[in-house]
């Protein structure tokens, strides 16, 4: 005869509160990671900036993207900080250390 399962006395947890755990332990944070830095990328640097701008990802804390030119370069450049604060807004407890530029294609 086959006894009943036994219960768990522990709480259901919320999808969104495991979901972190579990990326983690598949060592896929990061990437999760990049991709809320991808979706909030165009709205932390605004109209006038984004369309000359391509984010390539994060890794360890530093947001990697291209820049169309070296003019459009040394403003993203001045307007660094404003960017940082503003992604770190939008992406809450994920660390942000540095924004580094390099000149590239931003044309998909």
């Amino acid at each position: 005869m086959a006894r009943p399962p036994k219960r768990r006395n522990s709480r259901p947890e919320a999808v969104s509160d495991l979901l972190p755990k579990v990326l983690v332990e598949m060592g896929l944070d990061e990437t999760s990671d990049s991709v809320q830095l991808l979706q909030a990328w165009g709205g932390a640097l605004g109209p006038e900036l984004a369309p000359h701008t391509r984010c390539e990802g994060l890794r360890r804390g530093v947001v990697n993207a291209l820049v169309r030119d070296s003019a459009w370069m040394q403003r993203v450049q001045m307007e660094k900080p404003r960017i940082l604060a503003a992604l770190a807004k939008q992406l809450g407890p994920i660390e942000l250390r540095d924004l580094r530029l390099r000149l590239g294609s931003v044309d998909d």
